[in-house]
């Protein structure tokens, strides 16, 4: 059972991750951002980008950043938070 669970999590976090990698590729291709896939990506991937590219901004360093670093911070926290998810799984 914890096997399964594993797998399943680390499946979840896998797609969330390929997903934000999809939304920074197709940010910089220039096609019509109403198109199904990129509405699709930018709704899956904007609850985990918005509150970290809100505490960027706040912080004295993100004020002036021309870049989004909330994706890289955003694998960051995934694979931490994949990480203890699958140590607690394994202890139980």
């Amino acid at each position: 059972m914890t096997q399964v669970l594993t797998t399943a999590i680390d499946v979840f976090f896998r797609i969330i991750e390929i997903l934000i990698l999809l939304r920074v590729i197709l940010s910089w291709i220039p096609i019509n951002r109403e198109n199904k896939l990129i509405v699709f990506v930018n709704m899956a991937t904007e609850p985990i980008l918005s509150p970290i590219r809100k505490l960027i901004a706040r912080s004295s360093i993100g004020k002036n950043l021309m870049l989004d670093f909330s994706p890289i911070l955003a694998y960051l926290l995934l694979g931490f938070l994949r990480h203890v998810l699958i140590l607690i799984i394994n202890r139980i």
